[in-house]
C-alpha cells in the first residue's frame, strides 16, 4: 500500500490558452486544448516529481503589422500543434493540494507550413518554458492550474521581432 502512493501514472486534458509576445500578433489569449498523461513519482511525504508528455494545439491571432512585416495575404490565425514534456517539482502543502513548478520543453510537431510559399518554416523547432501552478488532488481526480512563461525567442523568420511564449494551462486528470 506503501509504494501504491509513491508512484501513479494517469491522464490528463484541459484547456490552453496561449499568448505570444511580439508586435506582430494580438494582446490577450488565444483558446486552445491539451491532453495527455503523467506519472508522479513520490520522494518522502510532501516532495515528488511529476514528468509529463501532453500533445498540445495552439492557435494565434496575428495583427494587421504582421501581413505587412512578413509580406502575407491576409493571414490572421496560426494553428501550432506541440509535444510538451514537463518535469515538475510537486510539493505537497496540505494532502490535497500541491504546488508544482519546473521547466517545460515544447516541440513543434504540426505548423502551418504553407506560411510561406517556398516551404521555409515560421517557428523554431522548440520552445523551452517554466512553469508554476497548483494541483487539487481529490482521490484519483485531479484539477490544475498553471502559468508558462517561454524563455527563448521562437521567430525562425528572422530577429524583426522576438516572438516568446505565454500560456495558461488548466485541467482536470485521473491518476490510476
Amino acid at each position: 500500500l506503501a509504494m501504491a502512493q509513491k508512484f501513479n501514472i494517469g491522464v490528463k486534458a484541459g484547456a490552453e490558452l496561449q499568448k505570444l509576445d511580439g508586435q506582430t500578433f494580438k494582446e490577450g489569449f488565444s483558446f486552445g486544448y491539451q491532453l495527455g498523461g503523467f506519472a508522479r513519482i513520490g520522494i518522502g511525504r510532501k516532495f515528488g516529481i511529476q514528468p509529463e508528455v501532453l500533445f498540445s494545439q495552439v492557435n494565434i491571432d496575428t495583427t494587421a503589422s504582421f501581413n505587412d512585416v512578413y509580406q502575407f495575404n491576409q493571414l490572421s490565425k496560426v494553428k501550432l500543434g506541440y509535444l510538451k514534456i514537463p518535469l515538475l517539482l510537486d510539493y505537497k502543502m496540505l494532502p490535497f493540494l500541491s504546488i508544482q513548478a519546473g521547466p517545460q520543453v515544447g516541440v513543434l510537431i504540426d505548423n502551418n507550413l504553407n506560411l510561406f510559399q517556398n516551404g521555409q518554416t515560421a517557428f523554431k523547432k522548440g520552445d523551452f518554458s517554466m512553469l508554476a501552478g497548483v494541483q487539487a488532488n481529490f482521490a484519483k481526480f485531479r484539477v490544475y492550474g498553471r502559468y508558462a512563461i517561454g524563455l527563448n525567442n521562437i521567430n525562425d523568420i528572422d530577429n524583426r521581432d522576438q516572438w516568446k511564449s505565454q500560456s495558461v494551462q488548466l485541467g482536470i486528470g485521473l491518476a490510476f
